[in-house]
């Protein structure tokens, strides 16, 4: 039978892929924003706003990743 600790390191390990999935969901929705704003509309405004989106869930899936392999060498 697993002793306690076992389980809490068990149970961190799977919330901590959890919030990865998260991230990387997040992430892809963001970028996603982004690529359509700037493949369905032609204003600067828009193509601006994509690309920013664009970077922006770049960069969310760029700190989930670091989050996540800071908290997998903890444990």
């Amino acid at each position: 039978m697993a002793s306690t600790d076992e389980l809490a390191r068990l149970r961190t390990k799977l919330a901590n892929e959890r919030t990865l999935l998260a991230y990387v969901r997040t992430g892809l929705a963001i970028a996603a924003a982004g690529v359509s704003l700037i493949a369905f509309f032609d204003s600067l405004a828009a193509q601006i706003l994509g690309w920013s989106l664009s970077i922006a869930g770049v960069v969310a899936l760029v700190i989930g990743l670091v989050r996540f392999r800071r908290v997998d060498r903890l444990f």
